[in-house]
C-alpha cells in the first residue's frame, strides 16, 4: 500500500509557540443535549463572532461543498489477562485481513510471539474464561519502533469488538464508556468501520441541519480516513522538523473529485468537515493534482503549508501543542489562531472532542495556486 508523506516546510514556529494554558473545567466530559446545539466560534474575519452550530448555513454559500469524513468508530478499547493472569489493556489501531489486528497493548510485562491473550468487556469476565470472553494469539511486535502488537483474533475482529469491546473514549474524558458514548460518539453518517476516534467536528451535524443544508444549495462529499491512537500523540521535539507523525489509512474516491471539480466550475468553497477531511484531501493532492487513491498517510502540516484542495475549515477546539494546533495555523495563520483560542477560553467554550466548535477561513497565502 502507498504511503503519502509530507515533510513539514520549514518555518520559523517551534513547538512552545502552540502552547496556550487551558482550565480543566472546559475540558468537555459530554456532549451537548443536541448534537447541532454546541456553540460556534465563527473566526473567518479579523474579529471572533460568538454563534451556535446550527448558524452554519447562514454562513456558507449555495454552491460551497462541505466535506465529510465517513469513517466509524469501532470499539476498539478491550479488557483482558494473559495466561499468567497478569492484567491487559489494549486499544485496536487498525484491524487487518485474516483476523489479525495491531493494537496498543498495556501490561506490567508484555506477551511474547506464541502467547496467548484472553479479552472480554471486564477483566473479571476475562479471568472466568467463558462464553464471555475470546483468546487472541501474539503473533510479535509491529509499527514503529514495534510500538504496536500483531494479534490474530479466533474470527472475524469487527463482530468481536462490537461483542465484547468498549467505546474508546480519549484520554481526557474521564468517565466510563456508556450508552450515550455508543450513541454520541459516532457521526450520524459514519460508515466505513475502522476509526479508533471520531471526526469530532462532524459529530455536530445532525439530520436536520443536513437537511436544511441541502436546502440552502449547499453541496457535500464524502471521504474516508480511518483515525488512530495516535492523534492523540504529543509532539515531543521542539523542532517540528523531527516530529514523526503517525500513519492512517484514507480514500479519496471519483465522486469526490467530481465534487470539488463541480464546485471549483461554479466559484463555490471547498470547506472540509474536520481535519480528518481536509488531511485525506491535502494528501491526495500532493502530487499538485487531486486525484482518487487510496493509501496510508503521514501528512505533517504546519504553517508555511500551501493548501491544493481546502478553502474553509469546520473544526473542534485542539490540545496545546498538538500537530492539530499546527495544521490550523498552517491555514488560518498562527497568530489569528492563537488569538481565537484566546477568545475561546475567555468566553468559556468548551474543548476538545465533546466540545464545541470553529470556522476557520484559509489565509490567502496558505493557498497553493489554482488551476
Amino acid at each position: 500500500m502507498t504511503t503519502i508523506s509530507h515533510t513539514p516546510v520549514t518555518t520559523a514556529h517551534t513547538l512552545s509557540d502552540f502552547d496556550f494554558e487551558l482550565p480543566a473545567e472546559l475540558i468537555a466530559q459530554h456532549p451537548a443535549a443536541e448534537r447541532s446545539a454546541s456553540r460556534l466560534l465563527d473566526g473567518r474575519g479579523p474579529v471572533a463572532v460568538d454563534r451556535v452550530f446550527c448558524d452554519l448555513p447562514d454562513l456558507l454559500n449555495p454552491g460551497d461543498l462541505l466535506v465529510f469524513n465517513d469513517t466509524r468508530v469501532i470499539k476498539a478499547r478491550l479488557l483482558g489477562v494473559k495466561a499468567t493472569g497478569g492484567q491487559v489493556e489494549a486499544l485496536v489501531e487498525r484491524v487487518l485481513s485474516n483476523g489479525e489486528v495491531l493494537m496498543h497493548l498495556r501490561a506490567s510485562k508484555s506477551p511474547k510471539r506464541g502467547q496467548r491473550v484472553r479479552f472480554a468487556r471486564s477483566v473479571d469476565a476475562a479471568m472466568a474464561a467463558g462464553d464471555d470472553s475470546f483468546e487472541a494469539e501474539v503473533l510479535g511486535r509491529a509499527g514503529p519502533e514495534d510500538s504496536l502488537f500483531h494479534l490474530r483474533f479466533p474470527s472475524e475482529p469487527h463482530a468481536l469488538l462490537e461483542r465484547f469491546g468498549h467505546v474508546p473514549l480519549p484520554p481526557y474524558i474521564t468517565h466510563t464508556d456508556d450508552a450515550d458514548d455508543e450513541r454520541r460518539y459516532q457521526t450520524v453518517f459514519a460508515a466505513r468501520p475502522g476509526a479508533v476516534a471520531a471526526p469530532t467536528a462532524a459529530l455536530h451535524f445532525d439530520v436536520a441541519l443536513l437537511a436544511e443544508l441541502a436546502l440552502r444549495g449547499i453541496d457535500h462529499a464524502r471521504v474516508t480516513l480511518h483515525v488512530g491512537a495516535g492523534t492523540f500523540q504529543p509532539v515531543r521535539t521542539e523542532n517540528l522538523a523531527e516530529h514523526r507523525m503517525h500513519s492512517e489509512w484514507f480514500e479519496v474516491g471519483p465522486e469526490a473529485l467530481e465534487a470539488v471539480a463541480r464546485t471549483r466550475a461554479r466559484g463555490g468553497r471547498v470547506v472540509a468537515v474536520g481535519t480528518t477531511s481536509l488531511r485525506a484531501l491535502e494528501s491526495a493532492a500532493l502530487s499538485g493534482e487531486l486525484r482518487a487513491g487510496t493509501g496510508d498517510t503521514d501528512i505533517f502540516i504546519t504553517p508555511g503549508f500551501r493548501f491544493r484542495v481546502v478553502d474553509a475549515l469546520v473544526t473542534n477546539f485542539h490540545l496545546p501543542c498538538s500537530t492539530l494546533m499546527m495544521l490550523v495555523s498552517a491555514l488560518a495563520g498562527h497568530a489569528h489562531v492563537m488569538s481565537l483560542y484566546r477568545h475561546a477560553i475567555e468566553q468559556r467554550y468548551r474543548f476538545f472532542s465533546y466540545g464545541d466548535a470553529m470556522l476557520l477561513q484559509a489565509m490567502p497565502e496558505a493557498l497553493a495556486p489554482r488551476g
